[in-house]
């Protein structure tokens, strides 16, 4: 297995370093083989709890399951990246957003991991046998859908062509440089004509927002690679996003009487925020 080059650019921690923290927790069956830029979000995987996020917990009684795929690799150069996927902007819900690969868990799926491997390789090609698992996030809840979604982690050890399989559900699919993601330059808070202010990156050419911007903020966060960047840079969430995510509100609510639709006015839920309240998502 390859291992990043010493000059690699690479997720860095919260002090500037690349040291990991003596006391963290580390699983060797959750860290074989994983870089070692990786094996934060391997630590994180193994500690996380829900309370380490805000306002995107299941319901009693839960809703309706699903998986997606946080899959990480490197470039030809060694240099961290994450898959992402642009929704159509024909669908009902969720159409034209950024998004990880995924979906429902359907009754032949063994759990999340396998719902969220199925879904990546129908929407992207991806070869399965190039994914090495190594641990699940707290499910978390997206209204108005009424879905709940476990976060899967992957390290991608062995990349394969990755295309969009189907333009009717996938629009593009990006890997996305790590580094991109982290860049201040990059890193903003979007507000929806609704009041709902959350986390968002701009890259690759998109707007990453709502759920998936949420969770990659909170996984930064927790893996103590955040670097300082303007909080208050809050801008309006563009035009056609909005329009988009209007559209999927009415399809959630012809399919979801009961969805709560109040919860950011988007089909897009709250995004994950830190039971601390240090970055506002709530809506007005």
């Amino acid at each position: 297995m390859r291992s990043l080059p010493d000059d690699a650019e690479r997720p860095g921690r919260a002090d500037g370093t690349d040291e990991e923290s003596p006391g963290a927790r580390r699983s060797a069956a959750s860290t074989d083989g994983l870089p070692a830029w990786l094996r934060p979000v391997a630590d994180v995987a193994a500690r996380v709890t829900p309370a380490d996020f805000r306002g995107a917990l299941p319901p009693d009684g839960g809703g309706r399951s699903s998986a997606v795929l946080l899959l990480f690799g490197e470039d030809a150069d060694g240099r961290p990246e994450i898959l992402l996927i642009e929704r159509a902007h024909t669908l009902r819900s969720h159409a034209g957003q950024p998004a990880f690969p995924g979906g429902a868990i359907d009754p032949d799926d063994d759990g999340p991991v396998a719902a969220a491997l199925r879904e990546t390789v129908e929407e992207t090609g991806l070869d399965p046998l190039g994914v090495e698992v190594f641990g699940t996030l707290p499910a978390l809840y997206l209204p108005p859908s009424g879905y709940v979604v476990t976060p899967v982690l992957g390290w991608w050890h062995t990349p394969s062509p990755v295309r969009v399989v189907d333009p009717e559900e996938v629009a593009s699919v990006h890997r996305v440089p790590l580094d991109s993601l982290l860049s201040a330059a990059n890193r903003l808070r979007v507000r929806h004509p609704s009041g709902f202010v959350g986390p968002a990156f701009a890259v690759a050419g998109l707007v990453v927002w709502g759920f998936t911007g949420g969770v990659l903020d909170r996984l930064i966060t927790l893996a103590g690679w955040e670097r300082p960047w303007d909080r208050n840079r809050v801008e309006d969430l563009p035009v056609h996003l909005v329009n988009l995510s209007r559209a999927g509100v009415r399809a959630d609510a012809q399919r979801n009487p009961r969805a709560d639709t109040h919860s950011a006015g988007t089909n897009e839920p709250q995004a994950p925020q830190a039971s601390t309240g240090r970055e506002q998502g709530e809506t007005s």
